[in-house]
């Protein structure tokens, strides 16, 4: 686990991101336990309340479920579930912006794809 707290936005959502970024890096492969929120808590040093709140956002959305006396686990078919919600918010976030931007500013269709390419080779 790594240090996520950012005071812009609730602490909640930021222990449900942290959990889903660690199921789409493979840290948390599906059907795996989850840490315990009391464990989130001690980490984070956060209220365990606050650390449940994030994980039972993940239990809502279906990406993780409760054993009962075990703990909470990661569903089968999360981590492509949250390939497409993200993938979704990535075009919305982003690809929209840059084409609204891109249109403001006259950029072609080409010089995007130039864009992109050059950027490709950049990295």
């Amino acid at each position: 686990m790594s240090q996520i707290i950012d005071d812009n936005r609730p602490i909640f959502m930021q222990i449900a991101e942290r959990i889903e970024n660690d199921i789409l890096g493979g840290e948390l492969p599906e059907e795996s336990q989850v840490p315990s929120t009391n464990q989130f808590a001690s980490f984070y040093q956060i209220n365990p309340a606050t650390a449940a709140k994030g994980v039972n956002l993940l239990v809502d959305q279906g990406i993780l479920y409760k054993k009962r006396g075990v703990g909470m686990f990661v569903s089968s078919g999360a981590r492509e579930q949250l390939m497409r919600k993200r993938r979704e918010l990535f075009y919305e976030q982003y690809i929209v912006t840059m084409l609204h931007e891109a249109h403001k500013l006259g950029v072609t269709k080409q010089e995007l794809i130039n864009m992109i390419q050059r950027g490709e080779h950049s990295r």
